[in-house]
């Protein structure tokens, strides 16, 4: 218990510094690791970091590093208090954002992408990351047209 404490205090206190749209992205992006097919085991939110949170008139732009660290419940069969295991897996998630301007706001675009910390270090991905961050910053700054994930995926349909 003595050393679940710290933690637990940790994580409510990262917690009650973060915006309500910050903490959207925490609970999307927990959800989308956990909902990969190679994670067994329940992660726990370690810190926040990098956080940039940007409104313009087309919406409000979140960005930031979520820490993640790996606990001793599985996936499958989760408990109501899971311990954190130190010497596991702690990976780095970055995630982009962009929410409309709308009473509830709506995820117009996002980003993430989530590994090892050393991995996220490497250059190529780097710039890949830096760029996939400024497309979803500029969603929905088009004029009036609502940009959506995909939209231009589809199109184009077959010829007339």
């Amino acid at each position: 218990v003595s050393l679940w404490l710290p933690l637990a205090l940790g994580v409510a206190a990262v917690a009650a510094g973060q915006s309500p749209l910050q903490r959207r992205v925490v609970r999307d992006v927990l959800e989308y690791f956990h909902g990969r097919s190679n994670v067994h085991f329940l992660f726990k939110e370690r810190d926040v970091d990098g956080v940039i949170e940007r409104e313009d008139p087309s919406g409000t732009f979140v960005q930031l590093r979520l820490g993640l660290a790996q606990t001793a419940c599985r996936k499958r069969a989760p408990q109501r208090h899971c311990r954190v295991l130190e010497s596991r897996r702690k990976p780095i998630c970055l995630a982009c954002y962009k929410f409309d301007t709308s009473d509830v706001p709506k995820v117009l675009d996002k980003y993430h992408n989530c590994g090892p910390s050393h991995h996220l270090a490497a250059k190529e991905i780097r710039q890949r990351d830096e760029a996939e961050c400024r497309a979803v910053e500029e969603a929905g700054k088009g004029g009036d047209t609502l940009y959506l994930p995909g939209m231009f995926a589809f199109s184009r349909g077959l010829p007339a």
